[in-house]
């Protein structure tokens, strides 16, 4: 017996007929009727007169509207109870990230979350993947969003389906900056800026090849945007991921994606075996759903 159909079978009463039931319910006649009949069927017993102006409830009908009043009132009340469940989740969930074009999916998921937590906060540290990832293994941030390559063993995570795009940052006025791509050869014996992780800084060097000189890196930098005031001073190009770029002024820094074309992917990582607050196991599970996974 299905708490659907004791809600039709109460509106029909309440409406003393299929046809006003049916359109109560915003379903069709024929659709209310058959699911009336499996009712009766189901239980074993007649419920209902049906008259030519109204229906009318047999003895046994009488008795399934008072249980079926019972557990819908039950129901509801648990459903309820448990919404105010949610509404009692409280407490900051710590994110960390680098400046990725992933972050851009932060404000949508944390907008939805907290109609339904509204009592939660949360506390955004932006660093490198290795600092996160250090973090992380202290218990000191919750969740991050990383950019590949990073060793996992320690965690579970979601793979994110777009990619990272690699660009090269230069002036407006650069010469390069009339080109619509860069290429390895453009770059040769220029100064450069690479980013501080070595795994990260390795993808980049190999994309370089024979180019790359050490001698022509003129900086690292953990994080884009230190980096471009070096660009924007002209001291030297820097090699990035497009993430931050949306929020820089064009008209001081400019870039030019890399060809041929390199990518990496980033992800949503969580500590394995992590004693997560209520709030932050919440979190990670309605991230699991808006991304579409069920399990990892």
């Amino acid at each position: 017996m299905e708490i659907r159909v004791l809600r039709y079978f109460l509106t029909v009463v309440r409406e003393e007929g299929i046809n006003r039931a049916a359109e109560a319910l915003h379903i069709t006649q024929p659709t209310l009727s058959r699911q009336l009949a499996q009712l009766e069927e189901e239980v074993g017993v007649k419920l209902f007169h049906r008259g030519t102006k109204k229906i009318t409830l047999t003895n046994e009908g009488i008795l399934l509207r008072r249980r079926a009043e019972e557990i819908l009132a039950l129901v509801d009340r648990t459903e309820k109870e448990l919404m105010e469940q949610d509404e009692l989740v409280d407490g900051c969930i710590t994110i960390g990230s680098g400046e990725l074009s992933a972050v851009q999916i932060l404000p949508e998921v944390i907008e939805c979350f907290r109609k339904r937590y509204p009592l939660v906060t949360f506390d955004i540290f932006t660093g490198n993947a290795d600092l996160v990832k250090e973090k992380m293994e202290k218990g000191l941030i919750d969740i991050g969003v990383l950019l590949e390559p990073i060793d996992m063993e320690k965690f579970d995570f979601i793979r994110l389906k777009d990619k990272e795009r690699w660009v090269v940052l230069m002036r407006p006025d650069d010469p390069l900056a009339e080109k619509e791509t860069v290429s390895v050869k453009d770059l040769k014996g220029a100064p450069l800026i690479l980013p501080s992780r070595t795994n990260v800084q390795n993808e980049v060097v190999n994309w370089l090849g024979d180019s790359f000189q050490e001698s022509n890196v003129l900086f690292t930098c953990n994080l884009p945007t230190n980096g471009a005031l070096m660009v924007q001073r002209g001291l030297a190009y820097s090699l990035v991921i497009e993430g931050a770029l949306p929020f820089w002024d064009k008209e001081k820094i400019i870039c030019r994606p890399f060809s041929p074309e390199l990518t990496t992917n980033s992800v949503f990582v969580w500590k394995k075996q992590q004693p997560f607050s209520p709030a932050a196991t919440k979190f990670i599970e309605y991230i699991k759903c808006f991304l579409g996974i069920n399990r990892l």
